[in-house]
């Protein structure tokens, strides 16, 4: 249940910081450019600049750096799966083998790079939700999407599932933590055993999640219904979104740190 309180995908922290105010397209743009940005990199040097970038955005948002780092924990085994992969099934020059299993340079250099991609890229990108409400997210995406409609993309349309699923993300994990100490109450037991013992345990957690998602879905779509919900064709917004000049600012240094970050190293 500690592990399901540490995924901070989908959550949203309100705050007042200069990286709160930005406009979420700005966000989006950013992240997207983050992305791009480690997936060029191909040096220790780069993913450390890299590394700096977003302690500085980190910083700058005034989010704790425990809530930040605690959302790595879910993804601990991937992680460690990615790095040992990688540090016994790539040739090179050994450093030591055990049986058949050999450990070598290359390997481990590649492990380490590839765990801290991974590790750069959730922790970038879960700064988009932990600081951009859901119907910010919304707006930004649509507003972004929109060119698109003239080749037939659904912007609107898009956009409200993707928010929506990661608006129902912390819902569904809350159901998750009731229903597990509503079965641990009952006997049910999660923690012991081996791997197909603890898989087979969580059938029973599976059913009711699922059945509760679905009615949830169910009541999301009535109430849309009831409130005159047709998509997105004539809808008017509340509060309009605008770039200001520190979205201006923090687009050039996110692109020119990237550009620069991305073709040197």
């Amino acid at each position: 249940m500690r592990m399901l309180r540490s995924i901070t995908i989908g959550q949203h922290i309100p705050g007042d910081s200069v990286i709160h105010r930005l406009d979420p397209r700005t966000k989006i743009l950013s992240t997207i450019f983050l992305i791009v940005l480690l997936f060029l990199v191909n040096s220790f040097v780069g993913y450390a600049l890299a590394a700096l970038g977003i302690a500085l955005v980190i910083w700058a948002s005034k989010i704790p750096w425990k809530r930040v780092i605690r959302g790595l924990r879910p993804l601990l085994v991937i992680l460690l799966l990615t790095v040992g992969l990688h540090l016994f099934m790539t040739e090179g020059r050994v450093i030591f083998q055990i049986w058949f299993l050999k450990v070598t340079w290359e390997g481990l250099s590649r492990g380490l790079m590839l765990g801290t991609r991974l590790v750069l890229l959730i922790i970038g990108t879960s700064m988009l939700t932990l600081t951009t409400s859901p119907i910010q997210l919304t707006d930004g995406i649509e507003s972004l999407l929109k060119p698109g409609k003239k080749i037939g993309i659904p912007a609107h349309e898009l956009a409200m599932m993707m928010t929506i699923a990661l608006r129902f993300i912390p819902t569904l994990l809350e159901e998750t933590e009731k229903i597990m100490k509503a079965q641990m109450a009952r006997g049910a037991d999660f923690q012991s055993g081996g791997i197909m013992q603890r898989a087979r345990s969580l059938v029973p957690l599976l059913v009711p999640l699922f059945v509760n998602a679905f009615r949830r879905a169910d009541d999301l779509a009535i109430a849309m219904e009831a409130r005159g919900y047709r998509g997105g064709e004539g809808r008017t917004k509340f509060r309009e979104l605008k770039f200001q000049r520190l979205d201006l600012v923090a687009l050039v240094l996110v692109t020119t740190f990237a550009l620069v970050v991305g073709v040197l190293f």
